[in-house]
């Protein structure tokens, strides 16, 4: 996830504002508060609640409620709660300490429902350093896992880029890291064995735990319940794969982006940890050039990626307040101005590295893997002020936005990547506003054993921007953003990424899963009843429609892809209309003369 971090206009009157502001953000440091629990209950704490996710709106914007909520701290808690909610009949979710995934996995159904929150269930039961294994319960953050194997010598190889999310919820949606090397960059395939509750009948008092482990006559069991949308059980401890600690060199090299369609398709074959950070509408593209090297190697460098650090809520809202006033005014040379601006700050600073964890000084930057992998320091706190925040606390007025996250083949990734590239010749200022939040991430994930985990090795494309707090407004370059979209889904066979995105990109991706019938197999053998099964869930699996909602305005928010005008915003003069590039695409297209100022 990148984050937009400064203000402005495209006048020269507020260049030196811009310039105090960044370097304000870039140097501040303090400790924030933490983000809050995402569920919220009456004044018994437990009964009558709602949860929702770290944003603090589902992409349909609606409430998500529950009769209560369970906080085991044990194993035995969690698998009492399991079995007294299955004898009762109760439909249940598992909710995490932070709840990073955007769509509604979390969602019971109905008011009656029960969720069963990980929070607790936060420990390290075992490292062994002779196997290279750690045993940790579901609830344990990738901060924790990186910083307890480190401290034994070892390291967990790939990981996402952003440590505040629990074991459970990343390999329940398949979030992973980037190489091609090795088993690839998901967490889930380095994992070795895995403890799961589930319901049981009145044989086994309701309940019935498993022990799935990937040397077992049942490894199929664990391909299924590597990548399990949480629909399988509660996912109770987790055994990983490690390997010795090393260290990395790093260095970012910044080109025009007019070969990277071939570029994308090798370059992650030709170092172990490379990533692309794309900037469509500048031309520009970041290669990531990391790879291990010998621990015997100098250096002792951090990465603290910017935008995951400690922000002030004052210059949040400022950032926030700038870019309403763009997308009213369809202010798109502003935020090309801006963008442009942000963009060179972050080069400039190394996006965060340091080379002693202090100050950037030159690359290579070589530091050990665990002080190099992840970061997520705006989790830190030593108070409850709200001074500073991480930049998407809904609790404050900061980062509002949607995600579009997909994974394209690396087969058909340069013809993906050219077709994008002609929607900007077309509109060249169009995706300035992407690059306001760092532009597209783009990381390798290899094919994985897991049943809806990557089916083919690919290019993951994480696209972040502008969400309006009006679910009727309509964004600057609507429709480009919408082509890309279904660019991607429908012509390129894309796989959206579980853990994010809109609802569009969920209808029907079941059918591009070649083991999901035997996915479905497991998912009836653990819970016949569907009591970890939701409405959302079942339309994402294709077990009930409803999936994409077909209502006024709905294609402006994803919630279907248009097909008549007032799919889109018709009295702010935004159309339903073929793509530019893809003309099967049906996106919301401004008409109007005075369409950019």
């Amino acid at each position: 996830m990148a984050i937009m971090l400064i203000f402005g206009d495209q006048h020269n009157t507020f260049r030196h504002l811009f310039r105090s502001k960044c370097l304000f953000l870039l140097v501040f440091i303090v400790s924030c508060t933490p983000p809050d629990d995402p569920i919220k209950c009456s004044s018994s704490n437990t009964s009558s609640c709602t949860i929702t996710n770290s944003y603090g709106m589902f992409p349909d914007r609606s409430v998500c409620k529950a009769a209560n909520v369970a906080y085991p701290t044990t194993e035995q808690e969690l698998i009492s709660v399991v079995s007294a909610a299955t004898k009762a009949m109760r439909k249940m979710k598992v909710a995490t300490r932070f709840s990073h995934s955007i769509p509604k996995l979390v969602c019971p159904d109905g008011e009656d429902g029960l969720l069963i929150s990980t929070k607790y269930l936060n420990r390290v039961l075992k490292i062994d350093a002779q196997v290279m294994t750690m045993t940790v319960e579901s609830g344990v953050t990738l901060r924790q896992i990186i910083e307890e194997a480190a401290k034994a010598g070892l390291a967990l190889p790939y990981a996402p880029y952003w440590w505040g999310l629990t074991i459970g919820g990343l390999i329940g949606t398949g979030a992973h890291g980037s190489t091609l090397w090795s088993k690839g960059s998901s967490v889930h395939d380095y994992v070795s064995e895995l403890k799961i509750v589930s319901p049981g009948g009145r044989e086994n008092n309701y309940v019935k735990v498993r022990v799935l482990n990937e040397n077992d006559q049942d490894r199929q069991d664990l391909d299924a319940a590597k990548v399990s949308l949480g629909v399988l059980g509660v996912i109770s401890q987790v055994t990983l794969k490690l390997q010795p600690l090393f260290k990395r060199s790093i260095r970012y090299m910044t080109t025009n982006d007019s070969d990277l369609g071939d570029q994308a398709a090798s370059f992650g074959h030709q170092h172990e940890f490379a990533d692309i950070v794309w900037y469509p509408s500048q031309r520009k593209a970041v290669y990531r050039i990391d790879d291990r090297i010998s621990s015997n190697t100098s250096g002792n460098g951090l990465y603290d990626y910017i935008p995951f650090r400690s922000t002030p809520s004052l210059a949040l809202s400022l950032v926030r307040t700038t870019e309403e006033n763009q997308e009213t005014r369809s202010d798109a040379d502003g935020k090309c101005f801006v963008a442009k601006f942000l963009t060179s700050t972050l080069w400039t600073s190394a996006f965060g590295l340091t080379n002693n964890g202090v100050t950037f000084t030159g690359y290579p930057v070589i530091g050990y893997h665990n002080r190099l992998q992840s970061s997520g320091t705006c989790l830190d706190s030593l108070g409850d002020s709200m001074i500073t925040s991480c930049p998407w606390d809904p609790r404050i007025k900061g980062e509002f936005f949607h995600q579009t996250t997909f994974s394209v083949g690396l087969s058909v990734v340069k013809s993906f990547i050219q077709d994008v590239q002609k929607l900007v010749s077309l509109e060249p200022k169009a995706l300035c506003g992407i690059e306001l939040y760092n532009g597209i991430l783009m990381r390798y994930v290899k094919a994985s054993s897991a049943y809806l985990g990557k089916q083919e090795d690919s290019l993951d494309f994480d696209i972040t921007y502008y969400r309006s707090k009006d679910p009727m407004t309509p964004r600057l370059y609507q429709d480009v953003l919408e082509e890309i979209e279904q660019l991607a889904v429908f012509k390129y066979g894309a796989l959206p990424h579980w853990g994010k995105n809109r609802n569009v990109v969920f209808d029907g991706v079941i059918k591009k899963y070649k083991n999901a019938g035997k996915f479905f197999k497991v998912k009836v053998a653990y819970d016949p009843l569907g009591l970890f099964s939701s409405e959302w869930t079942d339309q994402v699996l294709s077990l009930k429609a409803g999936m994409t909602i077909d209502r006024q305005g709905c294609a402006l928010e994803g919630l279907c892809i248009c097909s008549q005008d007032s799919h889109c915003a018709p009295e702010k003069g935004y159309l339903c209309k073929p793509g530019k590039v893809y003309k099967h695409a049906r996106v919301c297209t401004f008409t109007s003369s005075k369409k950019y100022m």
